[in-house]
């Protein structure tokens, strides 16, 4: 249980292959123009992390060490075209939306670095479920900067969302403000890599935070056994 708590941490927090590593950046600040198709990358991502973590897990003792990361390279290859054809099928709109990008999961460094870190090395249960979180927390980053550049620059909020939901998600479209006019400094690349920026900068300001709370509690504990032992 320690061990899916820490990956959990790992993949979510302390690690997150975004805000951490600066991991698949292209694809991240490309396509986030909307919280829909931030969503659907980030789902399709995960899916790959998932079934690429499990099966380089299965076959982890049986690949010989030197051609391990064109084995890997395949192994996520196939995984992104099953997932490609699925959106193709069910989603043909948000494929076509994201365009390039799907097929491009493949050299997401994210996903290859943690096949080779990790996957190749523990048992199938803990690759798959730290795909699980690297995914999830590489997905939670594209939702907030989708949320934030649609936001601004359209006044909307999940606009589209029936494109990856069905049609019943239709609903889900929140309109803040109306607009003639596009902010476009939000929704194009400048304003992502600016969004990119405030959610590094308020992930780092929030770890200073409690890195100085841990200290202080820390710190009390030390006086306070220092009290009791001069009292004894």
């Amino acid at each position: 249980m320690n061990e899916f708590k820490q990956l959990s941490w790992q993949g979510l927090w302390k690690n997150n292959p975004a805000l951490v590593q600066l991991l698949g950046l292209c694809p991240l600040l490309a396509v986030t123009a909307t919280v829909t198709n931030g969503l659907g990358l980030g789902l399709a991502t995960t899916l790959v992390l998932i079934g690429s973590n499990a099966t380089v897990s299965i076959i982890r003792n049986l690949v010989p060490n030197e051609i391990r990361i064109p084995i890997f390279v395949m192994i996520i290859a196939a995984f992104v075209t099953v997932v490609q054809l699925l959106m193709n099928a069910y989603t043909y709109e948000l494929y076509q939306a994201l365009g390039i990008f799907i097929p491009l999961i493949v050299t997401n460094c994210a996903i290859i670095g943690r096949a080779e870190a990790y996957a190749s090395k523990n048992p199938i249960g803990y690759a798959a479920f730290d795909g699980l979180m690297m995914g999830l927390g590489f997905t939670v980053v594209l939702v907030l900067l989708g949320a934030m550049r649609e936001l601004l620059g359209y006044g909307t909020l999940f606009d589209g969302a029936n494109l990856l939901l069905g049609d019943w998600a239709s609903s889900l479209k929140v309109t803040i403000f109306t607009t003639d006019s596009p902010f476009l400094l939000a929704i194009l690349p400048p304003g992502a890599f600016l969004g990119m920026g405030l959610l590094i900068a308020a992930k780092n300001l929030l770890d200073k935070r409690f890195e100085s709370m841990f200290a202080a509690k820390q710190e009390a504990k030390v006086v306070q056994r220092a009290r009791v032992t001069a009292e004894t």
